[in-house]
């Protein structure tokens, strides 16, 4: 029963660090794309938006995809996707997207926004952390009532 106590708090951790991977690759990706200076004209080919959540008691969350399609300077045809993108673009609509020369499938059609990008990657970071900070908190606060020799059963 005690590891209950230690495991499950574990596991919040541990996803609560690839979160936050994740939020730090994808912002310094969009920060190296933007700052590159590197821009193509791309063709959206696609709009659609997927849905997650159960509906009923839970929040149904949607989200906005777009596949966009451009040449590179050197010739090369790139398709990529991105995900909550502007929700006014179309299909057929032709927009400038930012990109690394040496990795242009990780464009963005998002319009430079460094302050937004630092403030957004920030509070999710701080969210995290402070879900962390309680799931450390919790296994302490188990591990002192368990040392103590405190009961938890009913």
């Amino acid at each position: 029963m005690e590891a209950f106590f230690y495991v499950i708090p574990s596991i919040v951790i541990a996803v609560v660090v690839l979160g936050a991977v994740k939020v730090v690759g994808r912002s310094r990706q969009m920060h190296r794309a933007w700052n590159s200076g590197v821009t193509a004209e791309a063709k959206c080919l696609q709009a659609y938006t997927t849905t997650s959540g159960g509906g009923g008691d839970t929040s149904v969350t949607t989200t906005l995809h777009h596949i966009y399609e451009f040449t590179t300077r050197e010739g090369r045809l790139v398709r990529f996707e991105e995900e909550d993108g502007p929700a006014m673009t179309v299909i057929g609509d032709i927009v400038t997207v930012h990109y690394e020369p040496e990795h242009p499938e990780r464009a963005t059609a998002r319009p430079p926004a460094r302050g937004k990008l630092l403030a957004g990657t920030g509070f999710l970071l701080v969210f995290l952390g402070v879900l962390a900070a309680f799931a450390v908190a919790f296994m302490i606060g188990a591990h002192s009532a368990f040392s103590a020799g405190d009961d938890f059963a009913p």
